[in-house]
């Protein structure tokens, strides 16, 4: 399929897991690929290449407006364009709220909350500009709809940024511009295997959270940002996808 055949697509947290998954199968449709990432990774660089899609590297700290101005700027002066953006940097905390330094606080909401603020302010300003429009796809969480013991800051910023997409959403859809936000579960990820520490013990506690009884993995999010980002999901906007399992209906 080549659903993004000359699309030019940016991608936060590309360097690995489900960034590293979206980037390469959407180069396999034929879109041109920027990574944004807080710094580069060759071989990521190369698997994407290997798809035979042109791809670009740009340092970008989400946290850091003028290093997304900049990444995005870059993106349109290398390819014209910006017709794709999947805003999926984020990290995680864990401790109690009464134990939370107030800078732990803000790292995790300036990564993952404001970050992609400011990573919309500008892929707007460039997609409002263009006739054809785009498609925004913000990477949420199930934490996007219920919560656990520990992740306060988390939990907040995935709540958050399921409001902030929906005004998004209803501010631009009249100008060809659809922004929508995907609800993975627990995914197979160097974010979470590397913060639970991988211990058998846990890896069970949390493939039982799920109806189907086991975590998912990278490209199974890769393709529902895949779905919603094409032509395929022309008439969704303001939409919360989850991708989890079955871990909400139990």
């Amino acid at each position: 399929m080549n659903r993004f055949k000359n699309k030019v697509a940016f991608i936060t947290g590309g360097n690995s897991g489900i960034g590293k998954s979206a980037a390469i199968l959407i180069a396999r449709e034929g879109a041109r690929v920027v990574i944004a990432d807080i710094k580069e990774d060759v071989e990521t660089i190369k698997e994407v290449e290997k798809e035979g899609g042109e791809v670009k590297f740009f340092k970008c700290d989400v946290s850091n407006v003028e290093e997304v101005k900049h990444a995005i700027q870059m993106t349109i002066d290398t390819f014209g364009s910006l017709d794709v953006a999947l805003n999926n940097a984020g990290i995680v905390d864990s401790a109690p709220l009464h134990e939370k330094t107030i800078e732990e606080w803000h790292r995790v909401l300036n990564v993952n909350l404001s970050g992609v603020f400011y990573c919309m302010k500008y892929q707007l300003e460039q997609m409002r500009k263009q006739p054809a429009g785009g498609s925004i796809v913000n990477m949420g969480s199930i934490m996007s709809q219920v919560s656990e013991i520990g992740i306060g800051s988390y939990a907040s910023s995935k709540h958050g940024l399921l409001g902030l997409t929906k005004v998004a959403a209803l501010e631009n859809a009249t100008h060809n511009i659809r922004v929508n936000v995907i609800g993975p579960g627990y995914i197979e990820t160097p974010l979470l295997m590397d913060n639970s520490a991988a211990s058998a013990e846990y890896r069970e506690y949390m493939e039982s959270k799920h109806a189907m009884k086991r975590l998912g993995k990278p490209e199974e999010i890769a393709k529902a940002f895949l779905f919603l980002a094409s032509e395929d999901a022309s008439f969704c906007t303001g939409a919360y996808l989850p991708v989890d399992g079955g871990y909400l209906i139990q």
